[in-house]
């Protein structure tokens, strides 16, 4: 019997098709923690926007925090 899969722990690749992001799933894109990724996102280095008492982070604030990191 197969043991369920932790998606988090797997290698699987994002889906594509999200448009906002839970601060978590940034975070394992950034490949940095949690708490380092709600610093940045509070300190305003990765845009982030508020659905109700949500805070989610657009899909494309992503790779535009590294391009800031990189410049």
């Amino acid at each position: 019997m197969a043991e369920p899969r932790d998606p988090a722990t797997t290698s699987e690749r994002p889906d594509p098709s999200l448009v906002l992001l839970t601060v978590e799933e940034a975070a394992r894109r950034l490949r940095i923690g949690r708490t380092t990724c709600f610093r940045l996102v509070l300190a305003g280095e990765i845009e982030s926007v508020t659905v109700g008492r949500l805070r989610r982070v657009p899909a494309d604030a992503v790779p535009a925090s590294v391009t800031k990191l990189r410049h």
